[in-house]
């Protein structure tokens, strides 16, 4: 079926969807993970992002329940050079093409994605439209114009839990008590592992997994607990995820976490890094392109060492607004030497920009969730 994006610039592309008719808006940008697309299909983080893959093929090892970073889709539409609809995998149960229509995610193929890439590269990330219906070029240059910048936007209230919930058995077990009636019961363990308050700002799956595997026991919670809540639980320390949009509208995660520094030890990943940052009085900033992909070189200044880590946000803290006699910055960006990690000289705060979950991508960095055990533990000692 034949189809149109549009970029707000008026940038054209002739495409085809291969789900079907339909239309839809959001902010357009690139991934260059060579697999992984059900992991960035399902991760939160890029709610409201219509998303490019760089790599030409994609669908060939189909789709599988196992491989889900959240409940559902959080795309709002998937931009392949070529759609592979004859999947051959033996861990997939169903077909790319058919797992977007299920969800109404909209997919098209049959365009340049390179030249798309270069084009978002040169003019940075912008907001555009996918169109089925309104072959009229002027009319979708002017929804996309239309359509709701990311930057001043808070989109962890879209993604964020509802509910609390503990991982048992590797899904969700959700508890009924109301948030505000949360009391030290909601932990299920009784073998004395590190209890850890997970504030879900639109928490990848394998985050938990990788916490639970080091030893924690977790429970999720929603964006807007306070911090006397969380004190109420008594957690032996406080994990911040990561999560869509500007981190700037987040005041009400910033102030709970200000609340929370000199109670437990945090770690953040991604824009639980920018929240951390906030709380601490730092700025952030929109980049021109974001960084999304599995081959983000990081050098770790503490070691010297490089790790090629997964990556996907829009937004960075400035540097020039960090306070250096209480901050230690500790990882940076290769490619445009950016912050991509700190830690608290006095206090035991440690968060990074990237995943060191990974999933997709390599694990170079999973060491970190280490790092968080050992200063919990320093802490319980």
């Amino acid at each position: 079926m034949k189809a149109l994006l549009v970029l707000e610039d008026g940038r054209t592309f002739d495409c085809s969807s291969f789900t079907g008719p339909g239309e839809v808006t959001g902010e357009l940008v690139f991934n260059t993970s060579m697999t992984g697309y059900q992991e960035i299909l399902t991760d939160p983080s890029y709610r409201g992002q219509m998303i490019t893959m760089t790599y030409p093929l994609v669908g060939n090892y189909g789709i599988n329940p196992e491989d889900v970073e959240s409940e559902k889709i959080q795309v709002a539409a998937f931009i392949v050079k070529e759609y592979q609809e004859f999947h051959s995998n033996f861990r997939a149960s169903a077909a790319l093409g058919d797992y977007l229509k299920e969800q109404g995610i909209m997919g098209i193929e049959d365009l340049d994605t390179r030249a798309l890439t270069r084009h978002i590269r040169n003019a940075g990330a912008m907001r555009a439209v996918i169109s089925t219906d309104d072959p009229d070029k002027d009319s979708l240059i002017r929804k996309a114009n239309n359509a709701a910048p990311m930057a001043g936007l808070d989109l962890v209230k879209d993604v964020t839990t509802g509910r609390p919930y503990s991982w048992i058995a590797g899904k969700p077990h959700y508890v009924d008590t109301p948030t505000h009636g949360l009391t030290p019961d909601i932990w299920q363990s009784t073998d004395g592992r590190p209890r850890i308050a997970a504030l879900d700002f639109g928490i990848k799956f394998n985050i938990i997994r990788c916490l639970v595997s080091e030893g924690f026991e977790v429970v999720v919670l929603p964006a807007t607990t306070g911090a006397d809540m969380i004190k109420a639980l008594q957690p032996d320390g406080i994990f911040l995820s990561n999560g869509p949009g500007d981190p700037e509208p987040v005041t009400y995660a910033a102030q709970t976490v200000a609340g929370l520094m000199e109670f437990r030890p945090i770690f953040g990943i991604c824009l639980g890094h920018q929240i951390l940052s906030l709380a601490l009085g730092c700025n952030t900033y929109k980049l021109k392109f974001g960084h999304r992909g599995a081959n983000q070189p990081v050098k770790n200044l503490l070691t010297g060492r490089v790790e090629i880590t997964s990556q996907n946000h829009g937004f960075a803290v400035d540097m020039d607004s960090i306070d250096r006699n209480e901050i230690e910055i500790t990882h940076m960006n290769l490619n445009d030497n950016t912050l991509e990690g700190f830690r608290h000289r006095r206090l035991p705060l440690l968060a990074v920009q990237y995943h060191p979950e990974a999933s997709p991508g390599p694990h170079d960095a999973r060491y970190l969730f280490g790092e968080f055990k050992k200063m919990i533990d320093k802490k319980l000692n």
